[in-house]
């Protein structure tokens, strides 16, 4: 018999957006428990945004969830065996699988860049 599912607990949002999403991307960059380490690099990215943006431009925090929703999946292949054979069927993802997976890639791929543009 199984368990039943794990609450979902909730998240308090980060200090200078007052946005839970940014607490969660924290939460993924943050490497051996030091969180303030990890809200360090994430504002100073920011600020790099915001010097780079021109006049009339988005805000860097709404530039940095457009690039989040931009790398969003919205569909994934699953095995499903049908008639003894086993088919990759391409299926709609979960809201909150989407955005775990798009920040899992964006802090993946900025940690794999050789220049060091991301300090830790």
């Amino acid at each position: 018999m199984r368990k039943t599912k794990a609450k979902k607990r909730p998240l308090l949002p980060d200090p200078k957006f007052n946005d839970q999403l940014v607490t969660r991307f924290v939460n993924n960059l943050m490497l051996d428990g030091k969180k303030s380490i990890a809200f360090k690099i994430f504002y100073d990215a920011l600020d790099i945004v915001e010097s780079k943006k021109g006049d009339n431009e988005k805000s860097s925090l709404e530039i940095w969830k457009d690039a989040l929703t931009n790398v969003m999946p919205h569909v994934e292949v699953r095995s499903r065996r049908v008639g003894g054979a086993n088919f990759q069927i391409p299926m709609p993802i979960r809201a909150d699988r989407k955005i775990s997976m798009a920040m899992k890639w964006l802090i993946k791929y900025a940690k794999a860049r050789n220049d060091k543009s991301m300090a830790l």
